[in-house]
């Protein structure tokens, strides 16, 4: 009796675990969805986004279907991503902040104009800013932070001469966050939003003067055919993520949890090391300078950045761009910039009065 009790008792306990086991396998999802970057950024795109996705089931341990597509591929527009998110149009995107802060000014605290405009100081803003950005993306959007990481440097392509920031005055200049906007008004032009796909045949059409980018996807995407001048003058790091619905994170066994944080965190360190790496070549490449290694050469006119440059960015941040982003952000959350004083704030050296 015993020996047939303990036989029904080892095939019990051997089912449970058969339908543990089917129970972990099913409440993993079969496929994802991900809307990517933009495919004229080919650095990112062909070379980081593409092979981590389709590598992500190796990686993951489960069967998965990947469908993989640029966000212009599929006609996505870059202000649609989070109510795409929450939506569940797609379980994950590539996000390009400064544009989806439209519909919650919030997101755009990570990476203001001006604030941050080398990639040390960026660091430390997107690290204090991380968790209550997710708090908030989960709250609001029903999305998850995944990754956080910059394009590099965004500086000015122009094609009219230019000798400082001041000649813009006047002019069209391609715009993609709020607090740019308040920047190039306070420079006497007229700021122009276009998401990436679109700058190209603006500036080769004269719907805009001059585009702001990091000069690796500006030569990527081909920028300096369309103008003539290159003016270095960081104003953001253009803070970009990828945000998975939060519903399908929620499907996840928490082991694939674990495993997925962690394959998304090796992508956004290859993400900082190319902001790190490819921004000095893509410079050289855009003004026919060596070394020029991975980029296409062009011969753009290089204009240096004098101090009263970078002092007129510095100026604008306290006069112009924190006022405006606060009366913005504490509209929608009267503690907005509350919570920005002790996140970005704190790290970076300002305070919103």
């Amino acid at each position: 009796m015993k020996s047939t009790a303990k036989k029904f008792s080892s095939l019990a306990l051997a089912a449970t675990l058969v339908c543990s086991s089917s129970v972990a396998l099913a409440d993993n999802p079969t496929g994802m969805r991900i809307a990517g970057n933009f495919s004229s950024n080919t650095k990112h795109v062909d070379n980081i986004e593409k092979p981590f996705f389709g590598n992500l089931p190796k990686i993951l341990g489960i069967p998965m279907a990947i469908n993989y597509n640029p966000m212009d591929t599929v006609g996505v527009q870059a202000a649609d991503a989070l109510r795409m998110l929450r939506s569940g149009t797609f379980d994950v995107m590539s996000v390009q902040i400064g544009m989806a802060s439209r519909d919650d000014p919030f997101f755009e605290g990570v990476d203001l104009i001006g604030v941050s405009t080398n990639l040390a100081d960026l660091r430390a803003a997107v690290d204090a800013y991380r968790q209550v950005f997710d708090e908030r993306l989960q709250k609001r959007f029903n999305a998850k932070v995944m990754t956080l990481w910059p394009f590099g440097p965004q500086v000015f392509y122009c094609n009219k001469p230019i000798k400082t920031i001041d000649d813009v005055k006047g002019m069209k200049v391609r715009s993609f966050t709020p607090s740019m906007a308040a920047l190039i008004q306070s420079l006497g032009a007229t700021p122009v939003t276009l998401q990436f796909s679109e700058v190209y045949p603006a500036l080769q059409r004269g719907v805009a003067d001059c585009g702001v980018t990091s000069p690796t996807s500006g030569n990527a995407g081909k920028w300096p055919e369309v103008t003539n001048y290159f003016l270095p003058l960081s104003v953001s790091g253009s803070v970009q993520g990828h945000f998975m619905n939060l519903d399908y994170w929620n499907k996840l066994t928490p082991e694939v949890q674990k495993k997925t944080m962690a394959a998304f965190k090796n992508m956004e360190d290859q993400m900082w090391k190319l902001a790190e790496t490819a921004n000095a070549d893509a410079m050289n490449c855009n003004i026919g300078a060596e070394p020029c290694k991975e980029g296409v050469k062009f011969k753009m006119n290089l204009v240096a950045v004098a101090p009263a440059d970078a002092q007129k960015v510095k100026t604008a941040v306290s006069t112009v761009v924190l006022p405006l982003w606060k009366d913005t952000c504490n509209k929608v959350d009267p503690k907005c910039s509350e919570v920005w004083n002790s996140t970005v704030g704190k790290a970076r050296g300002y305070s919103i009065k």
